[in-house]
């Protein structure tokens, strides 16, 4: 029963980082394809509190179930599809703490454009484009750790 609750905590946190990931890219590069500076800001600041949310927990209860997990079925944590599922999550979150902070930054800069009644600035510009070459590879990572979960396959860890 234990490893039951345990799978189905640890998919439903996965099904949330994939999920809250993709709503997070598309709600963004809509608002930003719009061009329109008060409907960045209000979708920005609303992609940052589901971060906080929902991304967050779930990434901090990820390890905490997958430990649990592996513990209760017996595998090591050196099996290769476990190894490399942990080097992305790794990954990922050294991708997405700055995701964070640009969200964060692409708020306030859409929010002072609207207020001012002038175009995004430059480094909105900027920033909006590392945000999306941070987000790309951050994102399937988080869609290959699925594969390697789901599949389980027989691969080496170095």
């Amino acid at each position: 029963m234990l490893y039951f609750v345990l799978k189905y905590l640890h998919v439903i946190g996965a099904a949330v980082l994939l999920g809250t990931g993709a709503g997070i890219a598309f709600f963004m590069l809509a608002a930003h394809l719009g061009g329109r500076p008060v409907v960045i800001a209000g979708v920005a600041r609303i992609v940052v509190i589901a971060d906080f949310i929902f991304t967050a927990t779930a990434v901090v209860l990820q390890p905490i179930t997958g430990t649990l997990l592996i513990q209760n079925v017996g595998y090591s944590i050196w099996e290769g599809w476990i190894a490399w599922s942990i080097v992305l999550y790794l990954i990922t979150g050294a991708l997405w703490l700055p995701v964070v902070w640009m969200q964060m930054r692409l708020r306030d800069l859409a929010l002072k454009a609207a207020v001012e009644g002038t175009a995004l600035p430059r480094q909105y510009h900027q920033i909006f484009w590392l945000w999306f070459a941070f987000g790309v590879p951050a994102f399937a990572a988080v869609a290959i750790i699925f594969w390697l979960m789901i599949a389980k396959p027989q691969i080496a860890f170095f």
